[in-house]
This record gives structure tokens, C-alpha cells and sequence, in this order.
């Protein structure tokens, strides 16, 4: 790869880091609010190392007249993922002591919004690393969004290549201008945020700890400020209110700006926002009355738990109210299989995605009426739009390829003297993102933290895996990358 080449993605890089560094000054200033300024230094170094080490990149400028090519674009999304989780390690490791495994494993979980946490304490836990956690989610969110608009479409990978579809972008442009749908993006992002923040601090929360859970549930993250998780906040509003944050952030930011601009059935339209939808209310009233019919809870009790739960689990934010493993081995299976669907396309959600089980239903019916009628021309459409063949390639290879990783990392851990199910639902909740897995050890009630520290790198490997759509990451390992 050309030296101009890595000039550029390292200029890029170098940004992203003195972006990093201005963040922290937030943890800063939650420290002097809470009068804990003693803590302050570990932020404080963090922030210049950070600072500084972006700006050594930055100095020697942008090379002119050289622009990315698509195939540079894998490796700098790559390379920018682990830059920035690396350096965003550092306050938990100077603010918190904690292992230099246990720091990679919480950023990565944090910037990749997975939720998956090794920390406990949390309700004592200092607030700045507490806003810490949150403002990574919030901030790997936005960045997810960034890329998937900016970069993936161009890349042709599996759900970012359909997104061009989904937002209608090969027919009319939602904007004119990218800076200026990345503008409304932005504006989308921060507006659901603060008045979410509002509505979570009415229903009962602190407004310290409204912000947090505010900024976790739009990044479809999962991180909280308590070991209980939303359980600790008995009031039925708080649970209402999360879940509606929770699903504005699963669903494709475009569709905002399309709104923002005037079109305001552009979500009510959305093929992939109706099976989303159709899919979380069916779920809810099914399970619902499920669990109605075997506890002592009121119904309206019993579909607000399962209401939350499966939201938390669909959008693979992993908030949880409760132990929901412990409703029997119908909703543990249940459960297991909707951490896979994910959110839609061009959301903050991972998981698979709800357009890719559409696309699959339309192509099994087009195949059977085929089979029917083998002398029809059968047109198959989603959105509006014909699924060509390369966007049904690259779905069936990223389906295929998301299966094995699960089955791999699985694999692997359990090579490690992992229990089977700790093995594949954590396997399946980091390249998921789902966040919590499934037993005792690593469910909603408990965190990794006990699990050996290889299995935390394997994992951590599986978030990010899962983050940037698998083949993102896949691409790099081919010798006909690196040739020049």
C-alpha cells in the first residue's frame, strides 16, 4: 500500500483521536459536578496522551491530490475501530485499575455499542467513568451511523450496499449533498438524545442518570449506572420511555433526515420499518400473554416486562428488567433466537437485520412460485427497488459468513474450558451485539468479568467482527490486499 495512502487514513485516524480527547473533557466536568476532583487526573492523562498522540499524526498534513480508493476504506474503518477502542482504554485503566484485557474488552464493548460489561460496582461506581461508558456507546453509534452513510454503500458490503435501496438513494437523493445529510443526521441523533434524556429524567430518573441510560439506549448500546440494570427504576414510565428510545435508535437515520425534510411518511412506508414493528408487537402480545398465563402478575405488568426485554434483546441494546432466563426454557430459546434479528439497516442496532430475513422470505416465495410455474418471469422486489444479484450475493455471503463466526468464536472459547451455553451465547451476544448472553455467568444478572482473558480477546475480536459487518474485516486477511 502506498506511502500517500497510509498518510491519509493516518491524518484521518489522527482526527479521530483528538476528537477522542476532547470527549473526555465531559467525564471531566461530571467530576467537578459531583465534587470528585481527585479523580480527575486519570482523565486529565488520558486526555493528553490521547491528545497528543493524534496530533503527532496529524502534523505532517494530508497528502495532495490523493484520494481513498473503496479498498482503502477497509482498512481504514478497521484500523480507526481499534485506534480509537484502544486509546479509549485508557481511563479505565488509570481511572478504574483494571486489567489492560478488562480495559480493551470494556472499550471495545463500549464503542461498538454491545453492551457487554466486566465491571461491577456499578450503583458506587465513579460518574466519570460511568459517562465514560455511555458516551463511548454514544459516540460508536453516531460513528456507525457516519460510516454506514459515508463509507460502507461504497464498499458494496451485504446490509450497507441494500441501504443505498432503503433510503431510496438510487432514485432521489434524500439531500444534495452528503456533508448536508450527515448534517440532519447529526441533528437527529442529538435531538432523540436530549429529549430522551428529558423524558427519562420525568419518569423518575436522575437527570445524571437519565443522560446516561438516554445516551446507552439511542446507541442501542446497553450500558447502565446499575447492576440491576432498568430493574432498579420500579417506575412502569422509565420502562416505556427506554423502550421508545430503544426502538427511534433501530431504525434507519436517513428515514429522519427524508422526515426532516418534509416527507413524513417516509417511516411509516418503509418496508423494513413495518416488519420491524409488526415484528416487536406480535412478539410482545405473544410472549406477553404467555407470561401473564404463568406468573401472578397483572397483564399489563406482564407485557411491560416482556415489552422491554424483547425490545432490549431485538434492538441488541441489552438493557434487561430482570432475569428473563429465568422465565423457562420456552422464552430462554426464545430469546436466544431474537438476539439474531437486530434492528434496521443503517440504524445504531447490529444483529443481522430485519431486511435480510425479508429478503430471504422473498426470494424462498419467488423460488417455490418458480418451482410452481417454471416458465414465469418472477419480478422480486424490496422496497420498491429490484434485488439484483449482487445485493442477494453479498446478503447470502454475510448470513453465511456471521454463522460461522458465531460457530468459530464458540468453538474457541469453549476450547477454553467454557461452558457450552456461556460459549455459544456469548459467541452469539458480541457479534451480535447484543450485549448479555444466556446462564448464569454471563447473563443478564451477571457480566464476563470471570471469564479467562483469552476468551475476553476472543470476544472482543467478535464485537468488533460483528460491528463493521464481518467481510469489512475479513478482506484484510487476503494476501492480494496488501500487494501493491
Amino acid at each position: 500500500m502506498a506511502l500517500p495512502t497510509l498518510r491519509i487514513i493516518g491524518f484521518i485516524i489522527g482526527i479521530f483521536l483528538i476528537t477522542l480527547a476532547i470527549a473526555m473533557v465531559v467525564p471531566m466536568a461530571t467530576l467537578v459536578i459531583f465534587e470528585r476532583t481527585h479523580e480527575l487526573p486519570s482523565f486529565l492523562w488520558s486526555s493528553m496522551i490521547t491528545f497528543v498522540a493524534g496530533l503527532a499524526i496529524v502534523i505532517p498534513g494530508r497528502p495532495e491530490h490523493i484520494h481513498l480508493r473503496p479498498r482503502d476504506m477497509y482498512l481504514l474503518t478497521v484500523s480507526s475501530w481499534l485506534v480509537v477502542c484502544l486509546f479509549a482504554s485508557l481511563p479505565f485503566m488509570l481511572a478504574q485499575h483494571v486489567s489492560f484485557t478488562d480495559a480493551i474488552f470494556e472499550s471495545m464493548s463500549g464503542i461498538t455499542a454491545t453492551g457487554s460489561t466486566v465491571l461491577s460496582g456499578l450503583d458506587t461506581m465513579s460518574p466519570g467513568i460511568l459517562i465514560w461508558r455511555s458516551l463511548l456507546h454514544w459516540l460508536g453509534g453516531i460513528g456507525f451511523i457516519g460510516m454506514a452513510v459515508a463509507i460502507l454503500p461504497l464498499l458494496r458490503i451485504g446490509g450497507m450496499r441494500l441501504f443505498q435501496t432503503e433510503s431510496s438513494d438510487r432514485s432521489e437523493k434524500v439531500m444534495p449533498r452528503s456533508h448536508m445529510v450527515a448534517r440532519l443526521i447529526v441533528a437527529a441523533y442529538v435531538g432523540i438524545t436530549i429529549i430522551g434524556s428529558l423524558a427519562l429524567w420525568w419518569a423518575g430518573m436522575s437527570l445524571f442518570d437519565a443522560i446516561n441510560h438516554a445516551m446507552s439506549a439511542i446507541s442501542t448500546g446497553g450500558f447502565s449506572t446499575s447492576d440491576q440494570s432498568l430493574a432498579k427504576w420500579t417506575q412502569p414510565a422509565v420502562h416505556w420511555v427506554a423502550i421508545v428510545i430503544m426502538i427511534l435508535g433501530s431504525l434507519p437515520f436517513t428515514l429522519y433526515v427524508a422526515t426532516l425534510r418534509g416527507n413524513r411518511r417516509a417511516l411509516i412506508k418503509d418496508q423494513q420499518v413495518q416488519g420491524m414493528l409488526g415484528m416487536l408487537l406480535v412478539t410482545w402480545l405473544v410472549l406477553g400473554t404467555w407470561y401473564w398465563w404463568t406468573t401472578q402478575l397483572h397483564w399489563l405488568d406482564a407485557l411491560r416486562h416482556v415489552a422491554f426485554n424483547v425490545t432490549s434483546v431485538v434492538t441488541t441494546t441489552g438493557f434487561a428488567l430482570g432475569d428473563y432466563s429465568l422465565w423457562g426454557n420456552f422464552s430462554l430459546m426464545l430469546f436466544f433466537y431474537l438476539g439474531f434479528v437486530g434492528g434496521c439497516s443503517g440504524s445504531t442496532a447490529g444483529g443481522i437485520k430485519i431486511f435480510r430475513f425479508q429478503v430471504a422470505y422473498i426470494l424462498l416465495k419467488a423460488n417455490l412460485n418458480q418451482l410452481i410455474h417454471p416458465r414465469a418471469v418472477i419480478k422480486q422486489k424490496y422496497n420498491g427497488h429490484r434485488l439484483d444479484e449482487e445485493i442477494v450475493r453479498s446478503i447470502l455471503t454475510f448470513s453465511f459468513f456471521f454463522a460461522i463466526t458465531i460457530c468459530v468464536i464458540a468453538l474457541a472459547l469453549s476450547l477454553l474450558g467454557v461452558d457450552w451455553m456461556t460459549a455459544l451465547t456469548g459467541a452469539a451476544s458480541t457479534v451480535s451485539g447484543v450485549g448479555p448472553g444466556l446462564g448464569p455467568t454471563i447473563g443478564p444478572s451477571g457480566n464476563f468479568s470471570t471469564l479467562p482473558d483469552a476468551a475476553k480477546w476472543i470476544l472482543s475480536f467478535g464485537m468488533l467482527l460483528g460491528r463493521l459487518e464481518i467481510i469489512t474485516v475479513f478482506v484484510l486477511c487476503i494476501p492480494a490486499f496488501w500487494r501493491h
